[in-house]
């Protein structure tokens, strides 16, 4: 399995914006192949910071999301919106114990 961590700053000004479009992007994404989860939310600590949780069956499936065009979109736009950084971290996962 592949888990991808994200998180993006948000202003006041552009929160709603930010997290309406990543609200687009996690309903489209939870429909493509290979997709066991797809979440945004919004940090406890920090109400201008969205964090993203996503689950892969393998790497082709994410592969694959990161060629969808709305995906490409998505990340245009928010890079746009962001205030900082747009931060990503994918990781490939083994149940433990590993078998």
């Amino acid at each position: 399995m592949i888990i991808v961590t994200g998180s993006v700053a948000t202003t006041p000004v552009n929160h709603e914006r930010i997290l309406a479009l990543s609200l687009e992007h996690v309903a489209r994404s939870r429909a493509e192949p290979g997709c066991i989860a797809h979440n945004v939310h919004v940090d406890c600590e920090n109400d201008h910071r969205l964090v993203f949780l996503e689950y892969w069956s393998d790497a082709d499936a994410l592969k694959m999301h990161f060629s969808v065009p709305a995906s490409l979109e998505f990340v245009r736009a928010v890079r746009e919106l962001a205030t900082g950084a747009v931060e990503m971290t994918i990781f490939d996962s083994h149940p433990w114990p590993a078998s």
